[in-house]
């Protein structure tokens, strides 16, 4: 009786009613959360955990995982004095059972839907293994990809990006908290880590504030406004203040401009690091500057297990700071439905139902052919080289060829039965052709030593064939967390190598197989046909089968750009203008320009080719000088010509010409997603408002100018053609 009157009350009045029982131990018990047998940082000491469990002096489990394992440790947590459920928190970054792309690949595709299915089917699979929580989406925009973290986000875009966060927030908890399929989602990192000074990661950031609120924080904006139930912050100083202990950016933006109303987690130890960062003179001083900042959950620091009762009692942290902190926390969990069933995301009937669930298998293919991007394809005998023909002798090449764990990439899980579940190139070919078809295969080198003693049989290998297929990139462990590289070229001999079969005069196509953007100049101009197959998940085989032999139209769209070289670095489209622009890449009198490198980059955000050829007229505009309270519609006229059916994705940017600050050359505003049939012509029409025009000004309001607007449509960031609109008052 009393708990069917307990459930008539909200998440926030029966926390109100549990705070009032609990001792100030036990609330600081709340916000203590400690990994279990693996780590994804450097472990730090603690005490017995199932002991810390059993008193309700911990709050959160990270690392746990398996519905008996979860049980068994909750079972514990029941034995406390006001049994409160642990909530288990566990690093799903794309995908659980079933990997996916990795999330710079899947922003590829610019397939917001897709983009929440992978989502939605990793929460579906994590919550049968008794997770509650998921580290992701990871929001950071990033323009340097010397960073390593970069492969974990969705680019350099802060509109796509806050479209694609949206997305997977809304993936990740589905029909909402408390449904068994639906898992609390963690947008991270809090904020500007992606501006890591020199791509290095855990650097500090240093950034204007037009910069953090235009760039880096709408993002995060999109995903508070989807519902995302907590946030974490970042490794990184912000202009001088650890992201960790940072108030401007926890309680007044977030907690306080944003009303967000869910609760902070730290990353890991990253409250201890205050010290090394020299914010804090030691873990206490650590514990009151974090949680007076708005970090209400400690991440494996043990800080507030050890400090924060002698603060309470000292005066230095009011009783007030620690009451919403572990109210945020107990909200969620009542949300979570684990006050009425602690137990009900531990089914080993569900998790083993999830474990092999072939309907996500066959998405995981779906996604990682909508994420691969066609870079080149050039025409060889009067056609295109690709797509491939089933009837062609092929020689499979490179060090990735018949890899399966290096195509799963950063942040993927190893099974036990992995050998039966990923998919190579070679055995993605093989199932494309017939178990017999007569694949010709040479590793030619490793990936990441100076060893050309295979160079001989790779040759041999190709000159046996009628087109050469290679595959090179990078080793699964290249890129992520703490893989910074000042070094972007293809590791080891690869480049060596394709430029030896290159010298065979074999038609060539190469897939390039990474975390990150690399550079491979030579590769660029002198191989016909390129695809960027990133890491691609357990389906990355069959999906690149599919694209090579014409099965799946390539569509994907880069989501950031390709620099010719590491000097270049940071390279993004929608960069200022200068006094003194250069007027094209040959222009060095006296402009803004590399007298050894042209300003473009290699590949520009946005690009991506398919099979078959899509013609763009100039945009038409329904008012050339509209008023601000009127929409203007933005029409655009494509025609196709192609062989099979084509995924394009019509992009729209504009350029304030004269404003109060100066504006991007360049900024997405819209983009659309539509199939075309062959011979198919097409009117895409974006309607636009003064919404669209928004900036922040030098007072950081969030405004419109009227003015002189170019407004571009095309498809991609270089490939634009322009009309002008005069937007009046």
């Amino acid at each position: 009786m009393l708990q069917a009157k307990a459930q008539k009350l909200t998440p926030t009045q029966r926390a109100n009613a549990l705070l009032q029982r609990m001792t100030l131990a036990e609330k600081i018990g709340q916000l203590n959360q400690l990994s279990a047998d693996f780590a994804t940082g450097p472990i730090t000491p603690q005490g017995n955990k199932q002991q810390l469990a059993r008193s309700g002096q911990l709050g959160s489990m990270l690392n746990l995982m398996g519905a008996s394992r979860t049980r068994q440790l909750q079972e514990l947590a029941m034995q406390s004095r006001l049994k409160i459920p642990l909530l288990f928190g566990q690093d799903v970054i794309h995908g659980y059972r079933t990997t996916f792309p990795i999330p710079l690949a899947e922003a590829a595709s610019w397939d917001l839907p897709a983009m929440q299915q992978t989502a939605r089917i990793a929460a579906t699979e994590a919550s049968a293994a008794g997770i509650h929580w998921i580290f992701a989406p990871m929001v950071d925009i990033s323009r340097d990809p010397r960073w390593g973290r970069v492969m974990e986000g969705a680019g350099e875009d802060p509109y796509l990006g806050s479209l694609i966060a949206a997305a997977r927030v809304k993936g990740f908890q589905g029909s909402g908290l408390g449904h068994t399929n639906a898992v609390m989602a963690c947008v991270k990192h809090f904020a500007a880590y992606g501006a890591a000074i020199g791509g290095r990661d855990y650097n500090g950031a240093d950034v204007s504030q037009r910069s953090l609120w235009e760039t880096y924080l709408p993002p995060f904006k999109a995903a508070v406004d989807a519902g995302a139930a907590t946030v974490m912050n970042g490794f990184n100083d912000i202009n001088g203040i650890p992201a960790t202990a940072n108030a401007l950016l926890q309680n007044n933006i977030l907690k306080g401009q944003w009303k967000f109303s869910g609760f902070v987690v730290s990353d890991w130890a990253s409250i201890s690091e205050l010290i090394v960062h020299g914010y804090a003179k030691d873990h206490k001083q650590a514990a009151q500057q974090a949680i007076l900042a708005g970090n209400d959950m400690d991440m494996e620091s043990s800080a507030y297990q050890n400090h924060l009762a002698t603060l309470v009692k000292q005066g230095q942290v009011p009783m007030a700071t620690v009451n919403n902190a572990v109210r945020r926390i107990l909200i969620k969990k009542f949300e979570m439905g684990l006050f009425d069933d602690p137990y009900k995301f531990c089914n080993p009937q569900n998790e083993e139902a999830q474990y092999d669930n072939a309907a996500h298998q066959q998405f995981a293919r779906t996604m990682a052919a909508k994420s691969i991007v066609m870079l080149k394809n050039d025409t060889l005998q009067s056609q295109p080289l690709l797509p491939l023909k089933k009837t062609q002798k092929i020689a499979l090449i490179g060090p990735l060829v018949t890899s399966q764990r290096d195509n799963l990439g950063f942040w993927s899980f190893n099974f036990d039965d992995d050998s039966t579940r990923l998919v190579s190139l070679y055995q993605g070919m093989q199932n494309a052709l017939g178990s017999n078809a007569p694949l010709l295969y040479a590793k030619g080198c490793n990936l990441n030593d100076a060893d050309t003693s295979g160079f001989a049989q790779a040759i041999a290998t190709a000159l046996l064939a009628d087109v050469v297929v290679m595959q090179v990139g990078e080793a699964r462990d290249m890129s992520g967390e703490a893989k910074s590289k000042s070094n972007l070229q293809l590791p080891g001999v690869q480049e060596a190598l394709i430029k030896a079969i290159h010298r065979t005069g074999k038609p060539m196509v190469v897939l390039i197989s990474a975390g990150r953007p690399l550079i491979f100049n030579w590769t660029a101009k002198h191989i016909p046909a390129i695809l960027y197959t990133w890491w691609l998940g357990m389906q990355a085989g069959n999906a690149m089968a599919d694209v090579l032999f014409g099965q799946h139209n390539p569509s994907a769209r880069l989501p950031i750009t390709f620099p010719r070289a590491e000097g270049q670095i940071p390279i993004y489209y929608s960069h200022h203008n200068t006094g003194r622009p250069a007027a094209n890449d040959s222009d060095l009198n006296y402009v803004s320009a590399y007298i050894d490198l042209p300003n473009s980059p290699q590949y520009a955000f946005g690009y991506g080719l398919g099979y078959g050829t899509v013609t763009y007229a100039k945009p038409v505009v329904s008012n050339t000088t509209p008023k601000g309270n009127n929409t203007v519609d933005v029409s655009v006229s494509i025609a196709y010509n192609g062989p099979s059916p084509r995924t394009e994705t019509v992009q729209l940017y504009i350029h304030d010409k004269t404003a109060s600050v100066v504006r991007p050359v360049k900024e997405l505003r819209k983009f659309q997603q539509l199939t075309l049939l062959p011979n198919q012509q097409r009117v895409v029409t974006f309607k636009l408002t003064t919404e669209d025009l928004k900036f922040y000004n030098h007072k950081l309001q969030y405004v419109w100018e009227p003015g002189a607007f170019n407004i571009m449509v095309g498809p991609s960031s270089d490939k634009v053609q322009t009309v002008t609109v005069n937007w009046g008052k």
